[in-house]
């Protein structure tokens, strides 16, 4: 069969230019593919980097869809059915909300992992035997996930292609996030598995986009003792109670860590507890980044605003806090209900859900009711505060300690950031992988040329000067 595997356009935030949409692949799609490829004819279009080609006939088109592009994937379904084509719609949105799907906007809608569906899915469809939902079943385990295709990546498409899963999920509820949803599990994969899919990619430097690498603290230690020989620089988000396990950031530290991407969500008690993020304390966060930054590692805060503790004086009590502590990067969040999450179906009931447009629902708009502050103010603070975070001033103020994290830090703050409409300029003419590679090396020799400074001078015999790494591959 001649399978087409679709990742539709998002819509870029306000601050965001393409670069954002030519960040890294799309590992679910990469992943059906490796289970398919061998049997079928496999084809990965995503909207994001290329136009989607509606003329080529496939048997099957599977889109992966998030909530902000279920229209967009409505349309592109609509098309390929009216040329004859079976689309089958899966990926976070149709895991976590399949009620709000419109019943015929899909032949087919895929439940939870690919490796428990799509076979199924497939093997149905030759024999004429499609049902209308299949649900992976809920004991899938780690020994069962399939690594990624990475080599039917258009590299020079992609800022940064180096992405490791080594879990699905997080043991957190908290009720914003998709994982409050009763079909997502947190499934653990096997170490020697990740081990040699790291080493397949043939580099040193790899972000893991786990949703949580130390949602299992024991399983977190094994792994990292696992790759310590690996010689890598890694980056990964963990929820904030990993800053509160020295022995665990010292093995992150000695196996590569370079930065951490943290949902410390909001600086006020009431907006944490007010939706059960009950891994994070406000009175705590001081603490927390002081034991990052101890280790060299630098950070990148996530910040959640229109939370119900929230008024307009948050935006400039959280700039203080972010400016205080030396935050590296910053990537901030306008509260969004998902459909399928409990904050949803708690402000569902209490009529402050505005609009039912999905396409807005991408983090950059407001969609409720918020109950500190009006809409508009919660817009404003919003793009406000990027623009304050990432002004030159700021910048400066913010800029780390440690020589060598200095350029990773503001090949972020300002070729990402503040000045990122011309690197994209740069990486349309030049190509984006090749623009993140070159970031990538001078990052490392600004390191390496740091350490040797610190050796030189005998500062560093004895105990060598942390080191932080790319900033501008932190997840964002």
């Amino acid at each position: 069969m001649y399978i087409k595997l679709i990742q539709p356009k998002m819509r870029r935030r306000p601050m965001d230019t393409d670069i954002k949409l030519h960040m890294s692949p799309p590992l679910g799609l990469l992943t059906i593919a490796a289970m398919l490829r061998n049997d079928h004819k496999v084809v990965i279009e995503n909207e994001n980097i290329g136009r989607i080609h509606f003329d080529d006939k496939p048997d099957i088109v599977g889109i992966s869809v998030t909530v902000d592009t279920l229209p967009r994937a409505m349309e592109i379904s609509a098309e390929f059915r009216s040329r004859g084509s079976i689309v089958v719609a899966g990926g976070i949105h149709i895991t976590t909300a399949t009620a709000f799907v419109p019943k015929d906007a899909f032949d087919v809608l895929c439940v939870g992992a690919a490796e428990g569906t799509w076979l199924d899915i497939v093997r149905d469809a030759q024999r004429g035997e499609l049902k209308p939902v299949y649900r992976c079943r809920h004991d899938l385990c780690g020994a069962e996930i399939v690594p990624p295709a990475y080599d039917m990546l258009e590299k020079g498409e992609y800022l940064y292609c180096n992405v490791v899963h080594t879990s699905r999920g997080c043991p957190f509820r908290c009720d914003f996030c998709y994982n409050s949803s009763s079909e997502r599990r947190y499934i653990r994969r096997e170490i020697p598995d990740v081990v040699a899919e790291i080493k397949s990619l043939g580099t040193d430097h790899v972000m893991f986009i786990d949703d949580n690498l130390a949602g299992d603290p024991k399983w977190t230690r094994e792994f990292l003792h696992a790759i310590m020989p690996l010689g890598l620089r890694w980056q990964a988000a963990v929820s904030i109670n990993a800053a509160k396990d020295g022995e665990l950031l010292d093995l992150m530290k000695a196996s590569g860590c370079r930065s951490l991407f943290i949902g410390f969500e909001s600086i006020t008690p009431e907006s944490v507890s007010g939706v059960h993020k009950v891994q994070n304390s406000a009175a705590d966060y001081d603490a927390a980044v002081r034991a990052i930054h101890d280790r060299g590692i630098m950070i990148n805060a996530s910040f959640v605003f229109g939370l119900d503790g929230d008024t307009p004086a948050t935006f400039d009590a959280t700039l203080d806090w972010i400016v205080r502590n030396r935050i590296e990067t910053v990537t901030s969040h306008i509260l969004t209900p998902y459909p399928g999450t409990v904050l949803y179906e708690r402000m569902k009931a209490d009529g402050r859900i505005t609009t039912d447009d999905l396409s807005l629902y991408n983090t950059a708009n407001v969609v409720f009711k918020p109950a500190g502050m009006t809409p508009e103010e919660l817009y404003s603070g919003y793009i406000n505060i990027y623009k304050r975070i990432y002004s030159l001033k700021n910048i400066i103020k913010r800029l780390p300690a440690a020589k060598d994290q200095r350029a990773g830090y503001l090949l972020f703050n300002l070729l990402y950031r503040k000045y990122g409409k011309l690197t994209d300029v740069l990486c349309k003419i030049v190509s984006y992988r090749l623009i993140g590679r070159l970031a990538e090396i001078w990052s490392a020799l600004s390191q390496r040329r740091s350490r040797a400074a610190v050796f030189a001078d005998g500062a560093g015999l004895t105990q060598p000067r942390p080191e932080a790494g790319q900033a501008l591959h932190l997840q964002l």
